[in-house]
């Protein structure tokens, strides 16, 4: 960790003065991230500029272009332009490891795949079952279709979720941060194969960038929380935040044509109704990079 990291627990200073500077300048809307664009795969220099200014300050930014074509190219060469192109792949994700946000069947029951099924989302952030050595650092979604009604995403910077909780007491934000906070269970799928327990952080610092990373699901099953008072204490408050009225959040519902990059930021999403004519896709493109912004 670099001297004088806001996220070095050994200094209160620094800390204090990031976090006043964090909590003054939190966005509350999207027109404050949105940035038009012509074409996300050839940005200009002022498209590009004014995107990394709000992944700078509010890890988040949303962008706006007239193609609403069924295109991967589109979100995966905007990331590149932001140093993104570890493609985190899962099983119903592209051989190139883009996946199709729609509604598939044959996952509609169960309850690892929810973001392709029609059900509502918990806070979390993406790849939190992850292992330490392929935690996600970035995600872009990419509006092709959206629902009929529904689909709403609401997003808070994780940067602003650490800084008001360890405003309110840094032992909260110390039990987060232990290497065993927050377990995985094992699981074996229905073709036997197994994924083995991931035990882990939710506050953690990347050695190479420096940067804050958050690993986070809502989910009360299938997880496990380091049984001591002090963690149980900061997980319940974690969940009070993120519903707090008075948290900086951002709702959105992308339209045909919008997306979003981010530092996996948190995030859930609303259930929604599909028009069987044009149902819902998104594309989302997670990656082990970092942004670079």
């Amino acid at each position: 960790m670099s001297p004088h990291s806001p996220f070095d627990l050994a200094d209160p200073e620094a800390f204090a003065r990031w976090s006043d500077v964090k909590l003054a300048e939190a966005a509350r809307s999207t027109e404050a991230l949105r940035v038009e664009v012509r074409d996300p795969r050839q940005l200009s220099a002022t498209e590009h500029a004014a995107i990394a200014e709000r992944l700078r300050r509010f890890n988040l930014a949303f962008y706006a272009c007239p193609d609403t074509r069924d295109d991967p190219e589109l979100p995966r060469r905007l990331a590149r332009a932001f140093g993104l192109r570890r493609l985190d792949a899962n099983w119903l994700a592209d051989e190139d490891g883009i996946s199709h946000l729609q509604v598939t069947p044959g996952v509609a029951a169960g309850t690892d795949y929810i973001p392709y099924t029609t059900h509502a989302l918990g806070w979390h952030t993406d790849g939190y079952y992850n292992p330490s050595g392929r935690q996600i650092r970035a995600m872009v979604l990419h509006c092709v279709r959206d629902a009929a009604e529904g689909g709403t995403n609401r997003l808070i910077d994780h940067e602003l979720i650490y800084a008001l909780l360890r405003r309110e007491d840094p032992a909260l934000v110390e039990a987060l941060m232990a290497s065993d906070a927050m377990t995985i269970p094992e699981r074996v799928a229905d073709d036997g194969s197994r994924r083995a327990a991931q035990p882990g952080p939710v506050f953690s610092v990347d050695p190479d960038s420096g940067r804050l990373h958050m690993r986070y699901t809502a989910r009360t099953r299938s997880i496990v929380w380091r049984n001591d008072p002090v963690t149980l204490a900061a997980v319940d408050r974690l969940r009070e935040l993120m519903e707090s009225p008075s948290t900086p959040m951002i709702q959105a519902r992308l339209s045909p044509g919008w997306g979003l990059i981010c530092a996996n930021v948190l995030h859930d999403r609303t259930a929604f109704r599909d028009d069987p004519q044009r149902p819902r896709l998104l594309f989302r493109a997670r990656y082990l990079d970092p942004v670079q912004a």
